[in-house]
């Protein structure tokens, strides 16, 4: 288990030397499991195309199998690759991503299975923190789920992942608080319909005044 301090860049800088960068890429390519800081709360994160590593997720949360688990991206260009968005998914992103709004949207047959427990939608999120989005430029798309044991607090610190899950983790980033500190708004959009269906960080009345623009 290795601990990964950034040095609290501001604004895009991310506060990791190129080494600890790579180590970070390094743990993914490898198939094994990162914790990495968020807006709202720690997340822990793995190849979404190595369903060995995806496995690994479920086991280290002690996560029932039939739950399914978000995507993280740098870009909703990228989610066109595993999912299918429509004009009101755009509209939200444009609003609100980077930060703390998933939406929950079709998935495509590129995803594996395991990732979504066989349902067809994924959830897709983009993190507003320099260190996960530079982590998703140079990666590529990870697994995000929150970095805990399942149904324990979510965690705000890296301290709270470490005492959750342990050396079930290859690779934490240790990068401060969440400034947040609360998850994020889950919206379902499905065949034009728009439901919220996970209050979170974002009002229910902020998602309804850009869709009725």
């Amino acid at each position: 288990m290795d601990i990964i301090k950034s040095k609290g860049g501001k604004g895009t800088e991310i506060g990791l030397s190129k080494h600890d960068l790579e180590h970070i890429l390094s743990t993914l390519r490898f198939g094994r499991l990162v914790v990495y800081p968020t807006e709202t709360v720690y997340g822990l994160g793995a190849d979404p195309f190595d369903e060995t590593a995806v496995k690994r997720v479920f086991l280290a949360k002690r996560r029932p199998f039939d739950m399914p688990l978000s995507i993280a991206v740098n870009d909703i260009s990228v989610a066109e690759h595993i999912a299918e968005l429509d004009e009101n998914a755009y509209r939200l992103a444009k609003a609100f991503l980077p930060g703390p709004l998933t939406l929950l949207v079709k998935k495509r047959p590129v995803l594996p299975d395991i990732v979504t427990a066989s349902l067809p939608e994924v959830g897709i999120r983009i993190p507003d923190h320099p260190v996960a989005l530079r982590m998703l430029e140079e990666f590529g798309p990870i697994v995000s789920t929150s970095a805990n044991l399942h149904s324990h607090p979510n965690p705000v610190n890296v301290e709270g992942a470490i005492a959750d899950l342990g050396q079930s983790v290859a690779t934490y980033v240790d990068g401060g608080p969440c400034k947040v500190g609360t998850p994020s708004t889950i919206v379902q959009i499905i065949d034009g319909t728009v439901e919220v269906i996970r209050y979170g960080a974002i009002p229910k009345e902020k998602i309804e005044d850009v869709l009725v623009r």
